[in-house]
């Protein structure tokens, strides 16, 4: 079963009286906008919750390791943990499109559409850090520690790609109007 686009689940899942209120010349638009709003607030919501699980992952992994005594790749994976904590507070604190009315800065629709794009997008990178996570937790639980190095170094290329691709969502969003 595909998944639903979160701009359609909030689409859908609106009251039959915003409903109506959709209709009113000039409240669509506006409306619109504020759904689309949302639907990126729940696309980083969702990011965040998944790296932070990963980096709970990773804090298994390091007690492994410290009980383990495997003192060459502590360090790394210590930082690895504080790389995690910095991105996933990075997509959890972003702005999410919000452009008051009076705000020098105003976001249209296209904007928004295009930030909701690019956030799917970045789902795609969180999927697979989490992907990496898993095969490492699972080879240090079962006692495999020969490429914990390397699993730590490619998962930190994997999180600095992702902060590299959110840093230019700045970008996305710059696509703006003073």
């Amino acid at each position: 079963m595909a998944r639903e686009v979160p701009l359609k689940k909030v689409e859908r899942e609106t009251a039959l009286l915003e409903k109506i209120s959709l209709a009113i010349p000039g409240f669509r638009g506006y409306k619109l906008k504020e759904m689309r709003r949302e639907a990126d607030k729940l696309i980083r919501d969702h990011l965040y919750r998944r790296l932070v699980e990963a980096k709970s992952s990773m804090k298994e992994i390091f007690q492994r390791l410290v009980i383990n005594k495997l003192m060459d790749v502590l360090e790394d994976t210590d930082r690895l943990i504080a790389k995690f904590d910095r991105v996933a507070e990075l997509i959890n604190h972003a702005p999410y499109g919000y452009s008051g009315f009076f705000s020098a800065v105003k976001i249209e629709e296209d904007d928004l559409e295009n930030m909701i794009d690019f956030d799917l997008k970045l789902v795609g990178s969180v999927k697979g850090i989490e992907a990496k996570v898993k095969q490492l937790r699972s080879e240090v639980m079962s006692g495999k520690f020969e490429n914990v190095r390397t699993h730590v170094d490619d998962i930190r290329g994997s999180i600095e790609d992702l902060e590299n691709t959110f840093n230019e969502r700045k970008e996305v969003i710059m696509g703006v109007q003073f």
